[in-house]
């Protein structure tokens, strides 16, 4: 058994999310073999990813608040505390707090091969695709 310090809570970059955005990490590969990360993600009211695509996919559960969710080409999902999505490998999405409501999920996704191509993020959504 390992405990593991704390990291400090980090604020997202702008140039890949909308409105201000925490992340704290809670697990990353230790061992050869490993690929999973989980980390906690905290959504102000309003911010929002730019669109992404995971190489392996990633599960979403919301644990608290009210998350809004959407694949390209998709309907928008509205998610609350308890709920999960999964988005499969390189599915277009974003995901935020809705525009009254901060929001709070734990992100979970495999690295790819090469980390540097786990994720792969697009362009920031729009204000009209956000509230469409």
């Amino acid at each position: 058994m390992q405990l593991i310090p704390g990291t400090p809570t980090t604020k997202n970059p702008p140039e890949r999310f909308t409105g201000d955005v925490w992340l704290d990490p809670i697990a990353s590969p230790r061992d050869d073999g490993q690929r999973m990360t989980v980390a906690k993600v905290r959504f102000a009211p309003g911010a929002r990813t730019a669109w992404h695509s995971h190489a392996l996919g990633q599960t979403l559960h919301v644990t608290q608040g009210i998350a809004w969710v959407q694949s390209r080409g998709g309907d928008k999902v509205e998610l609350h505390a308890g709920q999960t999505v999964y988005c499969p490998p390189g599915e277009e999405h974003w995901h935020g707090a809705a525009p009254d409501s901060f929001m709070e999920h734990l992100a979970m996704l495999d690295n790819a091969d090469d980390p540097a191509t786990t994720t792969t993020w697009l362009e920031h959504v729009t204000a009209d695709d956000y509230l469409a």
